[in-house]
């Protein structure tokens, strides 16, 4: 059980946290939490800088310019209130910077957070773990570290590139309707047109050709609000999950589905799951998302950061 976040504990050492607050988070809803979320940790004695603006390029550039501005970072720590999309504007400042992240779950998605065994929907009791986790040293968990072209962007969750992707893809381009129904709109479409494309991939040096799905690598074990791809993945192995649904029938494709989200998917012929240190990913006209947040079209290289970040949450 988290802490009572009413009475909160004087801090050994104040820190200055720096809370990064999205007001879109699970479309608009939760415009609250981010003031719930900083009453708690600046009653328990810490100094709070609410970073706010009214989209997310504004905040993510605004989040760096803190985060540049920190001194000591066993002083200091980055507090994302939002979703997974929160989670890797986050982990994207503060990764192999020593600054802990915290994250105060009020998103859709919140695949992290439930990883991570954080209060989701409740952000005076997320805050309150916060607290006491402040008190504590932070949990060095891996990352993953993804190259596409000039670019480099981290991710604590997963990368997808394959029909999971697609509906990302698809739902993103949608006007209506402004809320989560959006998404199971997406899936219903994507199903009508979907094809599996053909991949090119390199396994730890090993190349591979083939027909699939959907392709992702995962750090923890779920995407897409609780699909659990990978349920023995871990983030503090050293290692990523290699996660390939081969090429099927639509009906079939449909009978295996709705079995990741219970995590019994893993024993069907067509499912494939490898732990990898790093894997480049090419297909066709695929576009690939990580945290929910879009990379762009393949090829794409992840890489596990051993310890990368170092992550405020419930002891293990």
């Amino acid at each position: 059980m988290p802490p009572t976040p009413t009475t909160p504990k004087t801090p050994t050492t104040p820190k200055r946290l720096i809370v990064a607050i999205n007001p879109t988070a699970a479309f608009g809803r939760n415009h609250g939490a981010g003031a719930a979320a900083s009453e708690i940790l600046a009653s328990a004695g810490h100094t709070v800088i609410e970073v706010r603006q009214p989209n997310y390029e504004l905040l993510r550039r605004e989040v760096e310019r803190e985060v540049r501005g920190v001194e000591s970072p066993a002083q200091a720590a980055l507090i994302v209130v939002g979703g997974d999309g929160m989670v890797s504007l986050g982990v994207n400042a503060v990764a192999e910077t020593g600054i802990p992240l915290g994250v105060v779950p009020v998103g859709t998605g919140n695949d992290t957070a439930r990883n991570i065994g954080m209060p989701i929907g409740d952000p005076a009791a997320a805050a309150a773990v916060i607290v006491a986790a402040l008190e504590r040293e932070p949990a060095a968990v891996d990352a993953g570290r993804i190259v596409h072209g000039p670019h480099t962007t981290w991710m604590l969750g997963a990368l997808s590139a394959g029909f999971d992707a697609a509906v990302n893809e698809r739902a993103n381009f949608m006007s209506w309707p402004n809320s989560e129904r959006r998404y199971t709109i997406a899936v219903v479409r994507e199903l009508l047109t979907f094809r599996a494309p053909h991949y090119r991939v390199v396994v730890d040096g090993a190349e591979r050709e083939f027909e699939a799905m959907l392709v992702a690598v995962a750090n923890h074990s779920s995407i897409g609000g609780g699909m659990r791809i990978a349920p023995e993945a871990s983030m503090d192995d050293g290692l990523l999950d290699l996660f390939v649904v081969d090429r099927m029938s639509r009906p079939r494709f449909l009978r295996i589905f709705p079995k990741v989200f219970k995590g019994e998917h893993t024993n069907e012929p067509e499912v494939h799951l490898q732990r990898v240190r790093s894997v480049r990913i090419e297909a066709p006209r695929v576009v690939a998302y990580a945290d929910g947040e879009r990379i762009g079209p393949l090829p794409v290289e992840v890489t596990v950061a051993p310890g990368a970040v170092r992550l405020l949450r419930q002891p293990q």
